[in-house]
């Protein structure tokens, strides 16, 4: 037997590939057990809850009236509309600004430029609302750029009141999620070759024409991983819509709230969140699928 293992042992120093055969039998399914049934308990079986009840009129019985019901109604379509638009200029405003503020902290020389980019990996763990109440503070009715405004000219009222409009929202949403831009982007340009700047540089080219044709390239993997997941949060963020208080602003996470708590319409409100879930799940595989190809 101590051959054998030798012999094993001899042939792996050799080159060729020693086999490691996995156990499998009953054994390996009992273990599997208790994380698939945790699994399944925490999040499928209410998932399941969810689209059962979406099938499940006020009347009684199995039925994919509720689906036309809230296909058909206005308010749907119109929060619909929102969620989409939202999301998309909140993502495209998150890559134009998320870009120039990693060109900055990565090639602009400044004190300070590395507890910036620390502190960009602080701002991902902030929650949404903290960001909303802090623009708030700032240009709400009662914020500091309306009193501002009101001690120096003597006006009754201020001139913003912009947050609780669609725009108030977009500000928020790209304030909150321009960093899940830039994280990528950052590790993206620590990667870049300085030498390929350099030579750019002494060639002549003039910054602009360096960025275009040099880094963006190579930052595109980043930004589209990075676009897709803010894609897929833009769509189901619930608390910076809340806090501002667009009352007028109704995307799909707050007509789920509304039907729910507010008219008690379960059903209706379930086939929201499916129509939701199935959306994000959507890009959100599209957002593994980019993240994979770019080795995120």
């Amino acid at each position: 037997m101590a051959s054998a293992v030798a012999g094993d042992v001899s042939a792996g120093a050799s080159g060729s590939p020693l086999v490691l055969n996995r156990r499998t039998g009953p054994s390996n399914f009992v273990r599997a057990l208790p994380p698939v049934a945790v699994l399944a308990l925490v999040f499928l079986y209410p998932l399941a809850l969810v689209v059962q009840q979406s099938v499940s009129p006020d009347e009684g019985g199995t039925s994919l009236a509720p689906y036309g019901d809230v296909f058909a109604s206005a308010s749907f379509r119109s929060a619909l509309t929102t969620t989409v638009w939202l999301a998309a200029g909140s993502t495209a405003g998150c890559l134009v600004l998320g870009f120039v503020l990693a060109l900055v902290i990565a090639f602009v020389p400044f004190p300070g430029a590395r507890a910036v980019a620390r502190f960009i990996d602080v701002f991902l763990s902030f929650p949404s609302f903290l960001i909303t109440l802090a623009l708030l503070f700032v240009y709400g009715t009662v914020g500091m750029a309306n009193g501002v405004w009101t001690d120096v000219t003597g006006a009754a009222d201020g001139p913003f009141h912009f947050l609780t409009t669609p725009w108030g929202v977009l500000l928020a949403e790209i304030t909150y999620f321009t960093p899940f831009v830039m994280r990528p982007l950052l590790a993206a340009f620590s990667q870049l070759d300085t030498a390929q700047l350099e030579v750019a540089s002494s060639l002549g080219a003039k910054p602009a024409r360096i960025v275009r044709q040099v880094i963006l390239p190579e930052a595109l993997p980043a930004l589209a991983a990075g676009g897709s997941l803010v894609l897929v949060m833009c769509l189901n963020e619930f608390g910076i819509v809340l806090f501002t208080g667009a009352k007028g602003v109704t995307t799909l996470p707050m007509l789920v709230y509304g039907k729910a708590i507010l008219e008690s319409d379960y059903p209706a409100a379930c086939v929201v969140a499916v129509v939701n879930i199935a959306i994000s799940v959507g890009l959100y595989s599209l957002y593994r699928m980019v993240s994979r190809r770019v080795g995120a």
